[in-house]
């Protein structure tokens, strides 16, 4: 089966080193508060996720929903904290999400398999 997941790491990876390349202080201060948001502080990292989930489900960012349910992952999401993030964000967003939730579920059920 083809790693979908580890091709999106692997091409996020290439191209964020290539704006770094260009990058002058504005974008790198951008792209390091990215960062830092997603540290453990009041919010575990945990829930951080979960919530940058949320919220690129209502922009329907596919990269960003991808990112996000790979970093998901590796945090310990469990399949219904998956179920009920998500539908917090069809329920802000809207069923123009749906098409969204599809791919994030794949990209979940990838995950899952890649693990057992």
């Amino acid at each position: 089966m083809h790693d979908h997941n580890a091709d999106f790491q692997a091409e996020r990876e290439r191209l964020n080193d290539l704006v770094m390349g260009y990058a002058g202080q504005e974008i790198k201060r951008f792209f390091s508060l990215d960062s830092q948001v997603y540290r453990a502080g009041a919010l575990p990292v945990k829930t951080k996720e979960l919530l940058g989930l949320v919220a690129s489900l209502v922009l329907r960012c596919d990269d960003c929903i991808r990112y996000h349910i790979i970093r998901c992952n590796e945090e310990g999401v469990t399949d219904e904290e998956m179920q009920e993030a998500i539908s917090v964000g069809l329920i802000v967003g809207g069923s123009i999400t749906i098409p969204h939730i599809r791919r994030a579920f794949d990209a979940w059920n990838e995950l899952k398999q890649d693990t057992e």
